[in-house]
């Protein structure tokens, strides 16, 4: 049971009740983020905006895309970081991220999921 009294609690100014009901933004949905992923490898890789937007689960990347080679990696990577506003470390990027896109998507959710 709260010790204020109830004068108290009904008096409380604009930024006391707004501190009280901040919550934490809601994170992106996955068609959110895979907007956002499309059009990344879309600015990165100067892929067609048509062929992005048909991109799948089992769209091929890494090996399948002449334009994502090992040079264009590092550069999409860096990329998400800035537009997904996450932290990709070293340990994270394997073979099997990049192999296709639903794997990215998977990847890139998890990262703007934990923060």
């Amino acid at each position: 049971m709260s010790t204020k009294p109830v004068s108290e609690t009904a008096t409380q100014g604009p930024s006391e009740a707004a501190e009280a009901t901040d919550a934490p933004s809601l994170a992106p949905s996955r068609a959110e983020i895979d907007k956002q992923l499309k059009g990344i490898l879309v600015a990165v890789l100067g892929v067609d905006e048509e062929l992005a937007d048909g991109f799948d689960d089992d769209s091929g990347l890494f090996g399948h895309l002449p334009e994502l080679d090992s040079m264009a990696v590092a550069g999409l990577l860096t990329e998400m970081e800035d537009q997904l506003d996450i932290v990709i470390e070293d340990d994270d990027v394997d073979g099997e991220m990049l192999e296709t896109y639903g794997g990215l998507l998977a990847f890139a959710e998890a990262k703007i999921i934990a923060g």
